[in-house]
């Protein structure tokens, strides 16, 4: 079973995106903030299909357009990137309300070996799939969300885990370093080192320093965005670029996106909040990069409105192209603003201006479907755009960018994420996720024991015999 529309639906829901009152918020009011977005988090807790008989704990399943062709769905990740929209929710307003979901989920994808590879998407499992589960248990160590009970895998340890895994696959042997997109061999992309994989891992690698005080994770952090700056990921003018192809390692995509911008700037603040401030480098970089973002990711007019333009305003300026996954890259930017600002004060005059205006626009664009607060991708206009998929309830990714966008704007007055020895209580493991096998080694395709021999033998002779009885019958008659 599918999400579906029908063109009626979608004409009536457009209809009702006209009279629509949109969700009106408050930003001098933290009461109005919260209230906000709780509507938008309810809104993206109705698109998640617990209530189906074929529903998976963090997995948001398959959707079906106006038009009855069914689309791609919502990848794995993207789930996991929603736990972690629901855990800040959790931390910037205290409703609890999703908290148990973010529970099930997050210890039902864990995987074999607790380290967010379950079977069931280890063979098309990406680097930043992966990551996007682990950010979200390092958020719930860093938000002291409630630790699971004490014989299941805890937060800091999955985040442990899935860091110890990437670092196993840092690869020296093409392009001097760095991590594939994918890391099953026989996927298009496993010759692709693109920014939001490596990106992630820094970003990661910064925040186990900070939270855990051990150095090693820095040192990695620090390595990883030396590499990227090297390879070209991040331009010498800070703009991020999306990869490099193996074996030339030449920079193949100049696309830039937000969340690409934004994971290297809230690495960069998490290494400057690591160092206490005191490291000149990272306060540059934190600069630099941040002042990339302005042209590409915000609008002029009106004046810093968030945007994902490499696909918003479409090849040829009017329909966006985004496809499910970009749909929510702004969420993650917006998240990854509000750590920086965190993590660095001293940011507060770029970001604080721009996550307002933003959240106003965004809330603004909250009026269609028949309850009036359905949001849209695009928040230029300050109305709903009609842009998610045709889909009655709107889509998972344009909930949680508005969602990321009306939180953050309560950071200033929010406390900062803590550490082991300030506030944490999730328990670590430095040499989690060292147990899992190779996802490659499932790409077995010849017999490699003499029973496995055997066996083929057996099968390929019945076969053979079937076919000679076979051809017999239809010699006969």
């Amino acid at each position: 079973m599918k999400f579906s529309s029908s063109p009626r639906l979608l004409a009536s829901s457009l209809l009702f995106a006209s009279l629509g009152s949109s969700i009106v918020v408050d930003l001098n009011s933290d009461s109005s903030i919260k209230s906000a977005a709780k509507t938008v988090a309810e809104n993206l807790r109705a698109l998640y299909p617990s209530n189906e008989t074929w529903f998976v704990p963090g997995e948001f399943g398959l959707i079906q357009t106006a038009d009855g062709k069914n689309d791609k769905g919502y990848y794995w990740w993207e789930a996991g990137a929603a736990m972690g929209a629901w855990i800040e929710y959790w931390h910037f307003t205290g409703d609890s309300q999703f908290n148990d979901i973010v529970t099930e989920a997050m210890l039902h994808q864990v995987g074999e070996n607790s380290n967010y590879e379950p079977q069931a998407h280890t063979l098309s499992l990406g680097n930043d799939d992966q990551a996007f589960w682990g950010i979200a248990a390092m958020t719930a160590a860093e938000r002291a969300f409630p630790n699971p009970p004490q014989d299941k895998p805890q937060w800091l340890a999955l985040a442990q885990a899935v860091f110890n895994r990437q670092a196993s696959r840092w690869d020296t042997q093409h392009c001097n370093g760095g991590l594939r997109w994918q890391v099953v061999s026989t996927n298009k992309g496993y010759d692709y080192k693109n920014a939001i994989s490596n990106g992630l891992f820094f970003h990661m690698g910064a925040r186990l320093a900070r939270y855990t005080g051990n150095q090693s994770y820095a040192d990695w952090a620090e390595k990883a965005y030396d590499w990227s700056k090297e390879i070209g990921l991040v331009s010498p003018e800070y703009k991020v670029f999306d990869g490099a192809h193996i074996p030339e390692c030449n920079i193949s995509s100049v696309y830039q996106w937000t969340y690409n911008a934004g994971v290297y700037l809230s690495g960069a603040a998490y290494m400057y909040n690591f160092t206490n401030g005191t490291n000149q480098k990272w306060k540059n970089e934190i600069q630099k990069l941040m002042d990339a973002t302005s042209e590409p990711f915000f609008s002029k007019e009106p004046a810093n409105i968030m945007q994902e333009s490499t696909c918003e305003f479409g090849y040829t300026g009017n329909d966006p192209t985004c496809n499910t996954d970009q749909r929510s890259f702004k969420a993650y930017f917006a998240r990854f603003l509000g750590y920086t600002y965190q993590m660095a004060p001293f940011t507060a005059d770029f970001i604080i201006p721009r996550l307002k205006a933003t959240a106003t626009a965004a809330a603004a664009s909250c009026n269609g479907g028949s309850s009036g607060t359905i949001c849209g991708l695009s928040w230029i206009k300050s109305t709903y755009d009609g842009a998610a998929y045709g889909i009655s309830k709107g889509g998972v990714g344009e909930h949680m960018a508005v969602l990321e966008v009306l939180q953050n704007n309560l950071v200033p007055k929010s406390k900062p994420p803590v550490t082991a020895n300030n506030g944490g209580t999730s328990v670590g493991n430095s040499a989690a996720g060292g147990d899992g096998a190779d996802p490659n080694e499932l790409l077995q395709t010849d017999p490699s024991t003499t029973g496995d021999k055997a066996g083929a033998g057996i099968l390929t002779a019945i076969v053979l015999g079937l076919m000679l009885s076979l051809t017999y019958w239809l010699v006969k008659s």
